[in-house]
């Protein structure tokens, strides 16, 4: 996926916009594409904020989202657990299978900290 346009470009495009040029003029004068021109003129035109909207996924999103205190609470009773222990539990308590790996990667993000004793 290509990068969002810079909000330098964004602006000299607004100015552009408001100085009466259309978009497909502004988009060519600038060398964007004209889909993208024709996109931020309308958002110009109606006053909208032409910062670029933010990319990917949307946080919390995925298959361990909803199940973020479940897991945290497992963790809690069991500090010395596995992952691959967390992962059966998991699939016994709520029927969802996933791999060991994205169970660390997922509480590492959550700033869950497993630490075996020795």
């Amino acid at each position: 996926m290509p990068a969002p346009l810079s909000m330098d470009v964004r602006r000299r495009f607004a100015r552009l916009i408001e100085e009466g040029m259309s978009g497909r003029a502004a988009s060519d004068r600038l060398m964007i594409s004209a889909s993208a021109g024709i996109r931020l003129a309308r958002k110009v035109h109606a006053g909208e904020d032409i910062t670029p909207a933010q990319g990917g996924r949307p946080k919390g999103c995925g298959k361990l989202g909803p199940h973020r205190e479940t897991l945290r609470e497992m963790v809690e009773a069991n500090e010395d657990i596995t992952m691959p222990e967390l992962a059966r539990a998991l699939e016994d308590a709520a029927g969802l299978q996933v791999a060991p790996a994205s169970l660390s990667r997922a509480l590492r993000r959550w700033g869950v900290r497993v630490k075996k004793s020795r």
